[in-house]
């Protein structure tokens, strides 16, 4: 079973935000700066886990990962944007590798 997960970064130097910002777009889509939604099921989390470790600095660096429902859910959650919609290429979904 999958699950949906927002991933949230503070990331402090320039090179391992980008690293992490690429490493990322292979498991979930972006929906602002240093959040991203991902539906993965127990396995990728783990590899997403094991991937954040390998990217930040754990004395400087913060990521917080969110269990927001079930991926097959096909009811909303209880996630609210305002201002700015998404640009049509943000809405594009990504494919792990």
């Amino acid at each position: 079973m999958r699950h949906r997960y927002l991933v949230c970064y503070d990331v402090s130097d320039p090179k391992r935000l980008r690293r992490l910002f690429k490493k990322l777009h292979g498991f979930g889509d972006p929906l602002q700066y240093s959040v991203f939604k991902c539906d993965l099921s127990a396995a990728e989390l783990a590899l997403l886990r094991g991937a954040i470790r390998d990217i930040i600095n754990i004395r400087a660096d913060r990521v917080m990962i969110v269990c927001v429902g079930s991926a097959d859910d096909r009811r909303p959650v209880g996630v609210e944007f305002l201002g700015q919609p998404l640009a049509p290429w943000e809405r594009q979904r990504a494919v792990i590798i």
